[in-house]
């Protein structure tokens, strides 16, 4: 019997249609009326295919007697009811790994771009400013800063190494000190912060790290500094974010994640000491294809052996 998939949001093509070479695919994202295919649909699903925009929760959890996976497309997988799936005995799997170096590429260029104001550069140019106005205010150079990074994991540590190639010192902030890592590491966020010129975010959302960096946070970094957030919206606390970049509390920031994505503050968009992106983080053709791949490869091992690759 063909085991029947429900996929909440699109993946890329080619592993969709590997999926639906095997199985009969359910494509959530399409329905006219997803409530209804969800209720239509109630005794047949056996697996779920998530995504980083349209997540499983406790109800649709429930709505499915005989679920037995959920392979989520991607890394974090805050918006998974991991403890409603693990009471059922369902298996969830993520995407780790394969997105690592394009995450931390996306991490390095935001603090680039915000040091050496590299997108207003390119407003500059385009808009004609350059030809009336002379050169663009000046940039600060990245050598000999300080980065503390939120969270060293895989991602934090490929930041690490991006950052010493660029002559800036690393020190980490995380539950406990890494083993077999030499950067400094510091117990308390409030103490890094104080002592860094980069505040970088990589560490997993959850509820210990909602709105992590606050205000107090901010102030700790100080009138020079700069955060980047390539990790989750929420570890940040957005409306103490704007009032620090309104008030000079922090010199900048460079985000591809927000509280509320894909709507982002107008306050934020109109900031000029702020560099947006819309969570690229991932967003490469290559890493795509590599995260959907293992989400195919964590469904065909289950249902062939009762294995997975990458278990959450």
């Amino acid at each position: 019997m063909t085991q029947e998939v429900l996929v909440t949001g699109p993946i890329p093509a080619a592993q969709l249609e590997e999926l639906e070479e095997i199985y009969t695919i359910h494509r959530l994202w399409q329905a006219e009326d997803p409530e209804a295919k969800l209720a239509e649909l109630r005794n047949n699903i056996t697996a779920i295919v998530s995504t980083a925009f349209f997540g499983v929760s406790a109800r649709i959890i429930k709505a499915f007697p005989n679920l037995e996976i959920i392979s989520h497309f991607g890394v974090g997988y805050d918006n998974v009811d991991v403890a409603a799936a693990k009471e059922r005995g369902i298996v969830v799997t993520n995407t780790p790994d394969v997105l690592t170096d394009d995450t931390a590429d996306i991490g390095i260029g935001l603090t680039l771009c915000v040091f050496r104001r590299l997108v207003e550069g390119d407003i500059y140019v385009r808009s004609g400013q350059w030809a009336i106005k002379g050169k663009l205010p000046l940039g600060r150079a990245l050598r000999g800063r300080k980065m503390g990074i939120v969270g060293l994991g895989r991602i934090g540590q490929a930041v690490a190494k991006r950052a010493e190639a660029f002559g800036i010192d690393v020190s980490y902030y995380g539950q406990r000190r890494k083993e077999g890592v030499n950067y400094p590491y510091h117990a308390g966020l409030e103490q890094m912060a104080e002592a860094v010129d980069i505040l970088m975010v990589t560490c997993p959302y959850n509820t210990a790290t909602h709105h992590l960096i606050n205000a107090k946070i901010l102030k700790s970094l100080g009138k020079t500094g700069v955060l980047i957030n390539i990790a989750r919206g929420k570890i940040v606390d957005e409306g103490a974010l704007i009032d620090a970049l309104e008030g000079g509390v922090i010199a900048g920031a460079g985000l591809d994640v927000f509280e509320n994505e894909p709507d982002v503050p107008s306050a934020l968009c109109r900031l000029d000491n702020v560099v947006l992106q819309p969570h690229q983080g991932s967003a490469t053709h290559e890493t795509r294809a590599a995260m959907a791949q293992l989400v195919v490869n964590n469904l065909r091992l289950y249902f062939e052996k009762a294995e997975v690759l990458t278990p959450v």
